[in-house]
Parts: structure tokens; C-alpha cells; sequence
């Protein structure tokens, strides 16, 4: 009897743990009768259950064909801010961002005047950082390398389509192109003898504190009107005078050309005793770049008229080097009571690395306001940006 119950137990146990074995096999099968998983993605309890690979064979999941690696993105091309020109950024998303930006540039002269001394400067050291929304935009730009480090500093609303603009804070009266173009743009060294005597020696136009309208409409030419009101300039006993009016229209009929006239009115409410009205035009063929500007009208010392003219042409080295020869040529006539002239030539050549660095290397002779014989001097700058 016990014999006999012990081979009837060994008997149950074998087939408990047969049930117990191949359990696991009856109900992945069972499973995948009544519910077949997605091949890609099988169930956690398929995953989980040990499978006999002798008896249920289980088709591999096939694998996501891998996606192609994203080729590395190319640096986003330099931007230059709202403060060196007012239209450097209107392709720009609208999308909020906050942006730090800055510049430097390094310059060594020599000067017939002075007996060809070397003078090297940093003639412009700048940092700033602006901020963008759907309907405003800011910007603060400081020159640590100016005594008057402040140089920027406004708003600027617009509406949804961005054709109508108003600024309010310190930015560039809307007078001279020459003026208006970007420094890291334009090829020369400095903006020339014209702008500097009118700008700083006159103070008609730069940077003042003020408030702008702008009217923008793509489908008439791309036509473009500026005008405002800015603080006046201090008088010789340091007096500040009223304000002063400046505004600018500017229209591009075809893409490779455009014009527009500009005028500044100093002591608008006082008979404008200082003013002026220039005319200007670029034109751009391929790698050829023509500008000109006529400007007409009356300073402390009577009426005078100004001529300036510039020319480039920019050869590509390869996919980030390019050359650009340059010259130029600028003359101012005093009319009045005070007669007198000044003129200038220009020339050089400007070596071109992608977009955040340039090395300049030009040559001007001509008679400035002061000068009583021509006399000529030699530039170097190299300048950068990020």
C-alpha cells in the first residue's frame, strides 16, 4: 500500500509541474488569440512571461527604421541691433526673446597733419542687450570705450502688421543716410568728414533723446516715412535750446534700388535757424554697391551744400572670406558770409570674414574744415562682433 502510494504522489507531482511549465505557454497563446499586441509594441505581460523557445516560437519585433541624423544647424547669422539701424531686424520673429550683443572695434592712424604719428584706439568698445515681443521691442547699448557711455536706450511699439511703429527714448534722428547706415555695414572706417562736421561739429542729427512715428507700407514701394521730435542741442553758454524736428522718406520702386530724401529743422518753434535737406541713393547690382547723397541748407555760418559718393564691389574668396575694394569721395561748400570748401578721397580694401569679423585697410587724402593744403592719412581697423 505505501508502495503504491508513493508512485501514485511521484505520479501527481510530475504532472503538477508539468501543468506549472507550460502554463506560461497556454497563456501567451491564449493571449494572442484574443488580443494580438501591436508587433512594434508588445504588452508588459508578453515582455514579462518566460517563453519555451522550443514550443512557442514569438516573431521578433521589428525595429523603427532610424531616423537620419540632423545635419549639424548653421550659426544664425549675425543681426544688427535696432540702434545702429532701424531696419536691421524687421524680418525678425516676433516670438519673445532676450538677445546680448556687442562689438569691438580696434584702429591704428597715421596722419600727414601730424607728422604720420601712429595713433591705435579702441574706437568703439560696445555692449548691449535687447528684448523682443509681439507688439514692443526694447534696447539698452552702452560704449565703454565713449565718455558718453550711454548710446541707446528706447522702445519701440507697433502694431500687428508692423506698418505702423512709434519709438520713444534715445535713438538716431531719422537725418543723412550716411548717418542712418549701420558702422559694421558701412565700408569705410569712419562715416567721413561730412557727417562729422555736420553731425558733431553742428550737432544736426545723431543720437538724441526723442519720440518717432514710422509708417511702413510694403505694397507702395516699400515706402517708408519717419519724422519726430528730438531734444535740442546746448547752445555756446551750455543752454539747452527747444527742440529740434528731424524726418526721412524713403521709397524702393525696384530691388536693387533705393531713395530717399531727409530733413532736419534745429529749434523748430525758434525759425529754425539751423536746417537741412539731403537726397540720397543706393544702388545694388549683384556684388556692385553705388551710393550717393546731395545735402542743401544753412548752418550758424550761412547756406552750404555737400555732395558724397560711395563705391564697392565685394569678390567671394570662398564660402566664408571676401574682398571688397572701396572708394569714395566727399565735398561741403560753405556760401555764405564764411566761404570756404573741403573735399576728400578715399580708397582701400576690406577683407571680409563671415559676418562677425573685418580687417579695413584705406587711404584718404583731401582738405578738411581747417585744413589750408590737402594732406593724407592711413587707416587700419579690425573689428568683430557677437
Amino acid at each position: 500500500m505505501s508502495g503504491r502510494r508513493v508512485g501514485v504522489q511521484s505520479v501527481g507531482r510530475s504532472l503538477l509541474a508539468a501543468l506549472l511549465v507550460s502554463a506560461p505557454a497556454w497563456a501567451q497563446e491564449k493571449t494572442s488569440a484574443e488580443a494580438p499586441a501591436s508587433p512594434a509594441e508588445p504588452t508588459l505581460v508578453a515582455e514579462a512571461m518566460p517563453v519555451n523557445a522550443g514550443s512557442v516560437q514569438r516573431p521578433s519585433a521589428p525595429t523603427a527604421p532610424e531616423a537620419p541624423s540632423a545635419p549639424g544647424e548653421a550659426p544664425k547669422p549675425k543681426v544688427e541691433p535696432l540702434g545702429e539701424s532701424l531696419s536691421a531686424m524687421e524680418e525678425k520673429p516676433t516670438d519673445r526673446e532676450v538677445r546680448v550683443f556687442g562689438r569691438v572695434f580696434a584702429r591704428a592712424r597715421a596722419d600727414e597733419r601730424t607728422d604720420y604719428a601712429r595713433n591705435l584706439s579702441i574706437q568703439s568698445a560696445r555692449v548691449g542687450v535687447s528684448a523682443s515681443f509681439k507688439h514692443l521691442e526694447a534696447e539698452v547699448t552702452g560704449d565703454l570705450s565713449s565718455k558718453n557711455i550711454l548710446k541707446d536706450a528706447f522702445v519701440r511699439l507697433a502694431n500687428e502688421s508692423k506698418s505702423l511703429r512709434l519709438y520713444a527714448g534715445q535713438f538716431k534722428a531719422p537725418f543723412l543716410e550716411r548717418a542712418l547706415e549701420s558702422s559694421w555695414d558701412l565700408p569705410l572706417v569712419g562715416r567721413g568728414f561730412v557727417e562729422d562736421y555736420l553731425t558733431e561739429t553742428h550737432t544736426m542729427g545723431g543720437r538724441r533723446l526723442g519720440l518717432m512715428g514710422e509708417v511702413r507700407l510694403k505694397g507702395a514701394w516699400k515706402l517708408k516715412v519717419s519724422g519726430g521730435l528730438f531734444e535740442g542741442s546746448k547752445d555756446e553758454l551750455g543752454v539747452r535750446t527747444s527742440e529740434d524736428a528731424a524726418a526721412r522718406v524713403s521709397i524702393r520702386p525696384f530691388k536693387a534700388l533705393t531713395v530717399g530724401v531727409s530733413g532736419y529743422m534745429a529749434e523748430v518753434m525758434e525759425g529754425m535757424p539751423r536746417n537741412a535737406m539731403a537726397a540720397d541713393a543706393l544702388l545694388r547690382l549683384g556684388a556692385l554697391s553705388v551710393s550717393g547723397e546731395f545735402v542743401r541748407g544753412r548752418l550758424g555760418l550761412g547756406p552750404f551744400t555737400a555732395q558724397l559718393g560711395l563705391l564697392t564691389y565685394t569678390l567671394p574668396l570662398s564660402n566664408d572670406w571676401a574682398l571688397q575694394p572701396v572708394v569714395g569721395a566727399e565735398a561741403l561748400q560753405l556760401r555764405g558770409e564764411v566761404t570756404g570748401r573741403g573735399w576728400t578721397t578715399v580708397g582701400g580694401v576690406n577683407i571680409l570674414f563671415s559676418d562677425f569679423f573685418k580687417a579695413q585697410v584705406q587711404a584718404e587724402r583731401g582738405i578738411r574744415p581747417g585744413d589750408e593744403v590737402p594732406g593724407t592719412e592711413f587707416s587700419l581697423q579690425l573689428a568683430t562682433r557677437f
